[in-house]
């Protein structure tokens, strides 16, 4: 018998706690999320018919258990080192908006079908409880369908690939200009693969 002892203070169960926390949180329309303040993590959930998605949608038919994929937003300035005291900001909010907006570009995804929870977290956790939530949970479009968080390259950038998220679900408009990546096909096995 292992008789290890108990650290509430270690970082794998500090992240487990926060992690933990957003589950208890409350789920919201991604299309209709109204404005809030703070950074934090948050996990997007899909229950639309995209028939690459169907054992996804099938686990958030009667509650939200799968995210799609999961992420953090931290406040401007804190990769630097300069998360200290920085002013109440609508991070969390405004990053959840940008991925509303991908949403709504692509072609074959419908805004009405995505819903998220988030929490508003200490700056100085949110990576750590970002990264034990993609443990956890292991969202598809954070493990294999790569490119969901992506911006724009900007000018004299786009001759890198293209996103395997923007091959399955084209649409925005600038990852148009982007060459070639991976193809649908050997993304789907890949997919298939993952979910079974």
């Amino acid at each position: 018998m292992d008789n290890e002892i108990f650290n509430p203070l270690d970082k794998r169960n500090l992240g487990i706690s926060i992690a933990d926390a957003i589950f208890r949180s409350e789920i919201y329309s991604l299309k209709t999320l109204n404005s809030f303040n703070g950074a934090g993590i948050y996990a997007l959930y899909y229950k639309g018919d995209f028939p690459l998605y169907i054992k996804i949608r099938k686990k958030n038919e009667n509650d939200f258990i799968q995210p799609i994929y999961a992420g953090k937003a931290i406040p401007e300035g804190a990769r630097k080192g300069l998360g200290l005291d920085i002013p109440k900001g609508k991070y969390l909010y405004n990053r959840l908006n940008e991925h509303r907006k991908s949403l709504e570009e692509v072609d074959n995804l419908n805004i009405d079908d995505f819903y998220c929870r988030f929490l508003v977290v200490d700056d100085i956790w949110i990576p750590l409880g970002e990264s034990l939530l993609i443990e956890k949970t292991k969202p598809l479009w954070n493990i294999v369908i790569d490119g969901f968080g992506n911006h724009d390259p900007g000018k004299g950038r786009y001759n890198q690939q293209i996103s395997a998220w923007d091959t399955i679900h084209p649409g925005r408009s600038w990852a148009k200009r982007l060459q070639q990546g991976k193809s649908k096909t050997e993304i789907t096995k890949q997919v298939t693969s993952f979910l079974s």
